[in-house]
């Protein structure tokens, strides 16, 4: 094993691992911040970010009781330095360097005397600053501590660069940095409701059903509940009710023994068994026959199930999360679901908005983190979309929600002959019919692509609070162009 690997903290392998899940992001960087800290023997420390399209640093988490963030200029105090000159930089004196700024002591209250700052880097771009304040022995941090703030700077890096964060920490980024959980996009207030309900039910054990149309992304959600969960360590067994006939949904669910059937030459457990400790994710739960109801109502109610076939009750520790596009109230009407199933399901709701009421940011945040995952994952050069794509993108309803989308957008990526992703790249059909719009959402009625441009821009304008020079930074276009598109040029 090499020198850095002994230094490097043994929780840092099990960080990039988690960068894979859909584990809330603070979490993850708090405990690299944690790590840090207690091992460069700090009194505290903090992980900024760059926020791109704000010119700032801001502190997403950090040893930090008195205030909530800090918000810097690249350039300004010792983070905003390392920041933009992309060095390290050692203060063993804090309040006598001039690149130190006293203005968050004065906040806190609290005296910075020996600070050490590293860059946070990938690609020669940098993403952030690792910083640690404070030696706890009261004297400066050495040549050894700046060797291990660079490497466990490095690692931080892997981890970031594994997360759905790394689209956002690019220069060009349009939208203020904001995130919660881990490959789940958007800071629409739906989304938010989302996000704090999410956050509620992984610290319990409570049933969760998850609502929402095709496409919106219920099975993040559900992977985000149990990976936060206190059974993040046991299994997350997804069972797809919609995906099996009749015949095999019991079995799939529950096993059978030994000679239930022609050809059971032995005794097979199922997906209830294999989730044991963990998670249970029923997909398209109201799908499921009534005969498999009645079983699975047992199930929820005792945590008692028996295989195919067999006499002996079989218990089970699961957790519950189910999730449907169907309308349940009705199909209970309908006498087609269980009420008494129903209501045992639907301990928490969480319901998922369809893309259409998210929102214009919502939606050029997918696209964003869509065109830079998808130019990665074909190997391809960091694809850019035109104008005229993305005012297209605003004229779809999107049926097919977020996964409609990602696939969109990945056809175009792919199909692109140069680095811009233009309109005609899209397949999606025409326009369609004018629905209400309102101040979070852009849409419009068949019309000229000129007309529709020309609306779009007025939109982003009107997002910008009317300032030009910041709709036309938004819009990748120079002031002069604006202006001429909304016809004051």
């Amino acid at each position: 094993m090499s020198e850095r690997a002994h230094s490097l903290p043994p929780g840092f392998p099990e960080l990039e691992a988690l960068a894979s899940r859909e584990v809330d992001l603070d979490a993850v960087l708090q405990r690299i911040i944690d790590q840090t800290v207690k091992a460069l023997h700090a009194d505290r420390g903090t992980i900024y970010l760059v926020d791109h399209a704000r010119g700032e640093l801001v502190s997403r988490v950090a040893h930090l009781p008195e205030i909530a963030e800090i918000r810097l200029r690249l350039g300004e105090g010792v983070a905003g330095w390392v920041a933009e000159t992309g060095c390290l930089l050692n203060v063993p004196r804090g309040t006598t360097d001039p690149r130190f700024t006293p203005r968050i002591d004065k906040v806190t209250g609290y005296q910075t005397t020996s600070l050490l700052a590293a860059p946070i880097m990938a690609d020669d771009l940098t993403f952030g600053v690792l910083q640690v304040l404070n030696k706890a022995d009261g004297g400066p941090f050495d040549a050894d501590d700046e060797r291990r703030l660079l490497e466990y700077a490095d690692r931080a890096s892997r981890v970031l660069e594994k997360t759905s964060l790394r689209s956002q920490l690019r220069p060009g980024t349009r939208l203020p940095l904001a995130f919660r959980f881990n490959h789940i996009v958007g800071e629409s207030p739906a989304m938010h409701g989302v996000y704090e309900r999410t956050a509620r039910a992984a610290r319990t054990v409570a049933t969760v059903l998850v609502r929402g149309e095709s496409g919106t992304g219920k099975e993040l959600i559900a992977r985000a509940i149990h990976h936060n969960s206190a059974r993040k360590d046991a299994a997350f067994v997804k069972v797809d009710c919609g995906a099996l006939p009749e015949n095999l949904i019991e079995n799939e669910l529950f096993g059978h023994e030994r000679g239930a059937f022609t050809g059971a030459d032995q005794k097979s457990d199922g997906k209830v068994q294999v989730a044991d400790g963990g998670t249970l994710f029923l997909d398209e739960v109201g799908e499921l026959p009534l005969t498999v109801q009645t079983k699975l109502l047992r199930l929820v109610q005792e945590r008692t199930y028996f295989r195919l076939g067999g006499n002996a009750p079989q218990t089970a520790d699961v957790r519950f999360v189910c999730a449907t596009h169907r309308d349940l109230e009705a199909e209970v009407a309908a006498g087609r679901f269980r009420q008494d199933l129903y209501y045992r399901l639907r301990v928490v709701e969480i319901f998922l908005p369809p893309l259409r009421d998210r929102g214009a940011p919502d939606l050029d945040r997918l696209v964003d983190h869509f065109v830079f995952e998808c130019s990665r994952k074909h190997g391809l050069s960091d694809k850019t979309l035109a104008t005229d794509a993305r005012a297209r993108l605003h004229t779809h309803r999107w049926p097919g929600n977020v996964r409609e989308l990602e696939h969109v957008i990945e056809s175009a990526v792919v199909m692109a002959p140069t680095d811009a992703v233009t309109a005609d790249l899209l397949p999606i059909g025409a326009p369609t019919e004018a629905s209400p719009t309102d101040d979070a959402s852009f849409r419009t009625e068949v019309r000229t692509l000129e007309d529709v441009e020309r609306d779009y821009v007025a939109f982003v304008l009107k997002v910008c609070g009317g300032n030009r020079s910041e709709a036309a930074r938004r819009l990748g276009i120079g002031r002069n162009t604006l202006l001429r598109k909304i016809g004051e040029g």
